[in-house]
């Protein structure tokens, strides 16, 4: 069992016991570990200890970021520092769009290497072009062929290459690498005009901070567009980067993830330790 796996099956007795607020012990003895090597293995993940984590992984949680912040919805987060484990968010990340009116020619003879690499939230499937990172997914136990075949499908014209070492030197950027060596990330996604707006849309909301659809819907000046704003986030093939795990249901409930319910609580409390 990997380091992820036993954090994630941690995440799920945490999170169906939050009401009951765990001791250590008891979460610790649900994954089969000492509490000592618990703590540690938590800690090192998390970047916060499992008391902490479990302070941040609620349903009050999300309700206090969407109802208690007077911070503006599309706040661009400026030099935001991580701790010394994680940097990911030391990358600038810029979205070049491909509409489909453009995507016929984009797509024909673009060379896209693929591969995949170990990420804190299990393994991940990245693929990217000499313009920017053009996919990215959690593998699901059972379907690691799927975003290999979503990738064939979304572009079908491309020269696909597997390339196992690129995607763990990509990985290593976007985690691993020193802050004062981190680069400008470019992304290049596929999508209608307004789905390449949402995603926009969703890279301007600062980590730590959950936003409901209908926020999205209303900075985007459509006010009554929710339900599509929902699609265009189920839509995303890059996750993380474009982080659809940002957005929940304005109820504070936090709705459907394509990457796993366990992964987006994860995430939720992984960026709100660190931000929060």
């Amino acid at each position: 069992m990997s380091d992820y796996d036993r954090i994630a099956k941690a995440i799920d007795y945490i999170t169906a016991h939050a009401g009951a607020q765990p001791e250590l012990d008891e979460i610790a003895a649900h994954v089969h570990l000492s509490p000592y090597h618990f703590q540690r293995l938590f800690s090192r993940w998390a970047g916060v200890t499992p008391k902490r984590f479990l302070q941040v992984l609620t349903l009050e949680r999300a309700k206090s970021l969407l109802d208690g912040s007077d911070l503006p919805l599309l706040e661009v987060a400026d030099a935001v520092g991580l701790s010394s484990s994680s940097r990911l968010y030391d990358h600038f990340v810029q979205l070049e769009g491909v509409t489909p009116a453009q995507y016929r020619r984009v797509g024909r003879g673009l060379s896209i290497r693929y591969g995949c690499a170990a990420s804190p939230f299990g393994s991940m499937f990245i693929a990217a072009t000499a313009r920017g990172i053009c996919a990215l997914a959690f593998i699901e136990m059972g379907a690691e062929r799927a975003p290999l075949e979503r990738l064939r499908r979304d572009w079908p014209d491309a020269v696909l290459t597997e390339d196992d070492a690129e995607a763990a030197r990509l990985a290593a950027s976007l985690f691993d690498a020193p802050a004062e060596a981190a680069r400008p990330l470019s992304l290049l996604a596929r999508g209608t005009n307004f789905q390449i707006n949402v995603w926009r849309a969703l890279l301007e909301i600062a980590p730590g901070r959950l936003v409901s659809y209908a926020d999205v819907a209303a900075a985007l000046g459509k006010p009554k567009a929710a339900r599509a704003v929902g699609a265009a986030v189920g839509a995303n093939r890059i996750a993380f980067l474009i982080p659809c795990h940002r957005v929940i249901r304005e109820s504070g409930g936090v709705g459907g993830y394509r990457w796993g319910l366990t992964r987006k609580h994860a995430l939720h409390a992984w960026e709100a330790a660190r931000f929060g």
